[in-house]
């Protein structure tokens, strides 16, 4: 419910629906990039910077929750490890003895391709988000 409430918040915008789209499209980008812990910022200064709304802008960065986070990087570290040749994409771990530490220095190995994946389908997304958008606006404005 809460999804559809925000989606006729972002169709009831006053703007052209280019505009609309593109805030959207861009909060979806930063939402999915890996630039973890700063989309908030991310999405207020690039929409101030781009002027485009920022509410819009920051539905998008918000796709990216709680509940969505860890499906949503998973993919995108996936994607980056078949582009760049990853073979394992878990490692065997003794998870009787682990701690922090070990567990970061036993997935270092999939930064970049988290990095590279996340980027990857954020870019996707944000195309696919603001086509889609872009059509609900025109089509919401009769």
């Amino acid at each position: 419910m809460l999804f559809k409430e925000r989606l006729r918040e972002i169709l009831a915008v006053k703007e052209p629906p280019h505009k609309v789209a593109t805030a959207f499209s861009v909060g979806i980008f930063i939402g999915m990039s890996p630039l973890i812990g700063f989309h908030t910022l991310l999405g207020i200064f690039l929409a101030w910077q781009l002027k485009l709304n920022k509410l819009v802008t920051l539905v998008g960065v918000y796709v990216t929750n709680p509940w969505t986070i860890v499906p949503i990087y998973t993919f995108g570290t996936w994607v980056g490890t078949k582009m760049l040749g990853v073979e394992r994409f878990i490692p065997p771990m003794d998870w009787s003895h682990m701690t922090l530490k070990l567990l970061l220095q036993e997935f270092e190995y999939l930064l970049i391709p988290f990095i590279v994946g996340s980027t990857v389908v954020g870019v996707v997304a944000a195309v696919i988000s603001y086509v889609l958008i872009y059509w609900a606006v025109k089509r919401n404005r009769g």
